[in-house]
């Protein structure tokens, strides 16, 4: 009857397992195109305080009658929220931008989480947890066309006519190389998927320069002593905004493990745009 409470400051405590993906959450690899990267990010979706419909109580428990505008949540549909939000605070920065560039900036600024924690690496958190301050200022960003999308769709199968619904133009699938379009998609990661015929992968990436008018990149690459991986040139020189610059990246090697993660990093001593490598076996 005489109960009393204490009101203390405010306390952070680190937890050391942080961040790390929900047992529940999504994993890889992509089962309709296997050679490219899913997911392509994380964000926080665990016990997110969100609004709730007062036409429902706020738990499945029998004769919980509790009735609130707010509830405790956790799954894809919350961390959906945060990437859209991410996705919004960037466009703010950048109106002109395409759906790609913005993708590709919260991508390659994503920070690295650990395998360690997480056993299916990339499968369970793309390229690593949603950073959204540093996605507002990327350096570099692999954009895409309306005609890289067709040739990608056209070799996922995708027929001239079927093709026409989407763009409402006459845009063909013949004479195109539609099998090199589906790894070549600009995309800011590399997934390949080997079987016993693999002799290596060789992708063809473009990146924009958004960061500092006259730069230069270095590529440097993290990988196992499994893999071969080549760059080709590994050294980028801009001398302007919005200029452009092409590279290959050759992965090669002999896989008898189910998967590798690796990494390049494109560096000019300020920015540090990353893309995550996956090769993996069925």
């Amino acid at each position: 009857r005489n109960a009393t409470a204490t009101i203390f400051k405010s306390e952070e405590v680190e937890d050391l397992l942080s961040p790390y993906i929900a047992s529940f959450s999504s994993r890889g690899p992509n089962p309709v195109t296997p050679n490219t990267l899913k997911p392509d990010i994380a964000a926080p979706g665990v016990n997110v305080i969100a609004a709730w419909t007062q036409l429902n109580p706020i738990s499945e428990i029998e004769d919980d009658k509790r009735i609130l505008p707010y509830n405790i949540i956790s799954g894809t549909s919350m961390a959906c929220p945060h990437a859209a939000a991410a996705a919004a605070y960037v466009k703010s920065f950048h109106p002109n931008w395409s759906p790609a560039r913005i993708k590709s900036a919260l991508m390659t600024t994503a920070t690295p989480m650990s395998s360690s924690l997480n056993p299916e690496a990339e499968f369970a958190y793309g390229a690593g947890l949603i950073n959204p301050v540093k996605a507002a200022n990327p350096g570099l960003v692999y954009d895409i066309s309306e005609a890289d999308y067709a040739e990608f769709l056209c070799g996922e199968g995708y027929t001239s006519k079927e093709l026409r619904i989407l763009t409402q133009d006459k845009t063909t699938c013949k004479g195109k190389d539609n099998e090199k379009a589906v790894y070549n998609l600009n995309l800011p990661s590399f997934a390949v998927y080997v079987n016993d015929t693999f002799s290596g992968y060789v992708y063809h990436r473009t990146v924009t320069n958004v960061g500092s008018a006259n730069s230069t990149y270095k590529a440097r690459v993290i990988s196992s002593f499994l893999l071969g991986i080549e760059v080709i040139p590994d050294v980028l020189s801009f001398t302007s905004i919005g200029q452009k610059k092409s590279f290959s990246l050759t992965i090669e090697g002999q896989i008898n493990v189910e998967m590798i993660s690796a990494s390049l990093i494109w560096d000019d001593g300020n920015y540090q745009v990353r893309s995550p490598i996956v090769v993996y076996g069925s």
